[in-house]
């Protein structure tokens, strides 16, 4: 990998609602939880190789996006420190005028 991959406290907390929804659903379970949450790790991880996959998110050139399933990963790319750091893993049926990006 080139690039550091660096979980953000609101992307953890995101994937942890995440999965834990879909565990406590009615029709989840913890092996489908743990299914998306591994899936979305890897997703972020493959980040580290092929940063500049994601489309440049709209009116914010300094972040990107990466989707999966219903789910949407924003990060931002660090050249100097070549990083990319995951700012937040949003489950796309929620209300986006509650997402916040920093």
């Amino acid at each position: 990998m080139d690039y550091r991959v660096i979980f953000s406290n609101p992307a953890i907390a995101d994937l942890a609602a995440i999965t834990r929804f879909i565990a406590e659903s009615p029709n989840g379970s913890s092996v489908a939880a743990l299914k998306i949450g591994d899936e979305l790790i890897a997703l972020s991880i493959s980040l580290g190789a092929f940063p500049y996959r994601g489309v440049q998110v709209w009116r914010r050139p300094d972040l990107r996006k990466l989707s999966h399933r219903y789910y949407l990963l924003f990060y931002r790319i660090t050249e100097d420190a070549r990083a990319v750091e995951i700012l937040r893993i949003w489950d796309g049926r929620r209300d986006s005028s509650k997402l916040i990006l920093r």
